[in-house]
């Protein structure tokens, strides 16, 4: 059986397997496909696999440079991923002549985004700026449960013991942003023990990512209980999600850039102000960060499937 190529890159932390699916590519004609979702969950098994946050498949694009599809490491696809399409347009910049110009555009389940590439002498890539396009604020959008013209800005929850103020925001994937006054308060172990629960709320009729972040001197502390993975190190949409509340609680100001600090590092956010009446609006939001490759190789995924079973 072929053994399957793919890359391990990761953006501040939050790490992912790239594999290349496009026709002629050497991992378009192995099987079975990474795409398959018991494929994606042995490969992003941190023990008996190789470990990730997730599955990027690089395919054919009709009216971009590519498209991107994300499968989770628990199998579930994603619409969206803000690290992971920086992890992209960095392999297609790198590994594709056809490619190395200054902006690529990649078809995403948000729809069409451009990527800004900055890149060394070597054509190297050290940061993508990526335009993630229009936040999604009502229900309808997001979405959560409730009239669907209605937003949702410091809806209550209850999760288990406590009950948690929640902004909602789509950056083509679902988010809930909790945000935490009290600065003794560990983001961490609230996102750990509160962020299962939020996820998985009838609220969500399809889940949702969960945020809890505070502000300080003037940047923005987030945790990311990540739909579909967990805690994760980092989260682009996650951090874009949480700049577009913040500016929508008031807490900070649309036009600027926020710096947004994950436990994997910081991301560069700018909430771009709209004109919708009465209420803010917003007419995109740009993300500026890294992304790294850690290393490349070939797996057959079937004996990872095999250990995989016999573990269960």
């Amino acid at each position: 059986m072929a053994a399957l190529p793919f890359a391990k890159v990761q953006g501040l932390g939050n790490d992912f397997l790239v594999v290349d699916l496009r026709p002629g590519r050497p991992a378009a004609a192995v099987t079975p496909s990474p795409l398959d979702p018991t494929v994606a969950q042995v490969l992003c098994d941190r023990h008996f696999g190789i470990g990730a946050d997730g599955v990027l498949a690089i395919l054919p694009g009709e009216r971009g440079d590519a498209r991107m599809r994300v499968i989770n490491a628990d199998g579930s696809e994603a619409e969206m991923c803000g690290n992971g399409i920086r992890c992209v347009a960095k392999m297609l910049y790198e590994t594709d002549p056809s490619l190395r110009r200054p902006v690529l555009r990649i078809d995403t389940g948000a729809g069409l985004l451009e990527c800004a590439i900055d890149a060394d002498g070597q054509g190297r890539v050290r940061s993508v700026a990526v335009e993630m396009g229009r936040p999604r604020l009502t229900r309808g959008e997001i979405p959560v449960a409730g009239p669907a013209g209605e937003r949702v800005l410091r809806a209550p929850i209850r999760c288990g013991d406590r009950s948690f103020a929640f902004t909602g925001v789509s950056m083509g994937n679902p988010h809930a942003i909790v945000f935490v006054d009290d600065a003794a308060a560990d983001l961490l172990a609230l996102a750990t023990k509160y962020g299962p629960g939020i996820e998985v709320d009838p609220l969500f009729p399809r889940r949702t990512n969960v945020e809890f972040a505070r502000l300080r001197d003037g940047a923005i502390d987030v945790v990311v209980w990540e739909r579909g993975v967990g805690i994760t190190l980092a989260c682009g949409t996650g951090a874009c999600a949480t700049a577009v509340a913040a500016c929508l609680e008031g807490r900070a100001q649309a036009g600027r850039e926020i710096a947004v600090n994950l436990p994997g590092g910081q991301l560069s956010i700018t909430v771009r102000s709209g004109s919708d009446g009465a209420e803010p609006s917003y007419s995109g939001v740009l993300m500026r960060g890294p992304a790294q490759l850690v290393f490349q190789a070939e797996v057959d995924p079937a004996p990872l499937g095999h250990f995989a079973k016999s573990a269960g």
